[in-house]
């Protein structure tokens, strides 16, 4: 056990530096969870996107966050999810986590749908029902609670940062609600 003030040498963080060298260097896994609402068959009513301030521009976006070393990708969905959403979104992890897509992000544009001008990043996506109170934290503004086909809309996917709005098409048709 460490003592008060010891940083724990195996705590998953990376300091700034780091995280700059590693980003230049090696793909890094991150997972990404498509909010939703479901009725009592389970089928998906209402899809949550959160809006974000990015470099003074607003986007849409979801959950999203890398795994820490160490980390089971549970954990991982868990704590982003009550990272970006707070503590009561009381989210209902599935019990296998297989993912519904595996999400290529690239620093340049072309080589994928997917861009992230920091790194290049590998990302599994969840559809994760929720079925307490969002209240979104850290960098999230708001989340919009959404029908399907409003999400799905063209309109509403233009504005997801990073090509996310494949992603949030693709989770949609994953879970049989694709207009």
């Amino acid at each position: 056990m460490s003592s008060v003030g010891t940083p724990d040498p195996n705590s998953g963080w990376l300091s700034d530096e780091e995280l700059a060298e590693i980003r230049r260097r090696l793909p890094l896994l991150y997972v990404e969870a498509v909010p939703v609402r479901v009725d009592g068959l389970g089928r998906v009513i209402e899809v949550g996107m959160l809006l974000r301030a990015n470099d003074g521009e607003i986007t849409r976006t979801l959950v999203s966050g890398r795994v820490m070393y160490g980390e089971t990708l549970r954990d991982a969905l868990f704590r982003h999810l009550e990272k970006d959403l707070g503590p009561m979104a009381f989210p209902l992890l599935p019990a296998n986590p297989v993912p519904f897509s595996v999400a290529e992000y690239f620093p340049w544009p072309d080589s994928s749908q997917f861009m992230d001008a920091r790194q290049h990043a590998v990302s599994l996506a969840y559809v994760v029902p929720v079925t307490g109170t969002c209240e979104p934290r850290q960098d999230a503004l708001e989340i919009t609670w959404m029908r399907p086909a409003e999400a799905a809309s063209e309109s509403i996917t233009a504005d997801m940062e990073g090509g996310r709005g494949s992603l949030l098409r693709a989770a949609l048709a994953s879970v049989g609600v694709l207009p």
